[in-house]
């Protein structure tokens, strides 16, 4: 019997399952997002002289939405997406704006999240918001704080109560 084969076989053996693990895992390991949040009602003043306009422009409070993002292991990173769906009426000469006002909080020490704390439009077709890099370990932000402003709302729209829904997705860079 060669002791030295056994030997090598002994390690190789724990070396090719954590191989595969890696790549199982990697392969087959999904980014998720979730949303926290309520509904934003916008209600203008009511305007009380002819000639006056509405302000025009509302925020939400600064944590109206919060997201939890997952990426799986092994230098991945996920692309956080928005866009809206008109529900089921929208004015398209309102427009709605996004942006992140913080980073939420995370236990993984390489991990990094960038881009999105200025405001952007949203479309109706996904637009990234911001990116998220995981290093060596799952990158979980939690409570990753979302604010939403609309543009346009003027006394020449026509009456009406106007809704849409802002919709996320995380995928691949």
């Amino acid at each position: 019997m060669n002791y030295s084969a056994i030997g090598i076989s002994s390690y190789l053996k724990p070396l090719l399952l954590l191989v595969l693990l890696l790549l199982g895992t990697r392969a087959n390991g999904q980014r998720t997002i979730t949303v926290v949040g309520s509904s934003w009602n916008v209600n203008p003043e009511p305007i009380t002289e002819a000639g006056l306009n509405y302000i025009g422009t509302y925020e939400s409070a600064s944590d109206q939405l919060l997201l939890t993002a997952r990426v799986p292991l092994l230098l991945t990173s996920g692309r956080v997406s928005v866009r809206y769906e008109p529900f089921p009426t929208w004015n398209n000469a309102l427009n709605l704006s996004v942006r992140r006002t913080g980073n939420g909080t995370t236990t993984c020490l390489l991990c990094t999240i960038n881009g999105g704390t200025a405001y952007q439009p949203i479309t109706t077709t996904d637009t990234e918001l911001f990116n998220i890099q995981a290093v060596l370990a799952l990158a979980a932000f939690n409570n990753i704080p979302i604010q939403l402003r609309l543009n346009g709302v003027s006394v020449t729209l026509p009456t009406g109560n106007y809704q849409s829904r802002v919709i996320f997705t995380i995928g691949p860079n």
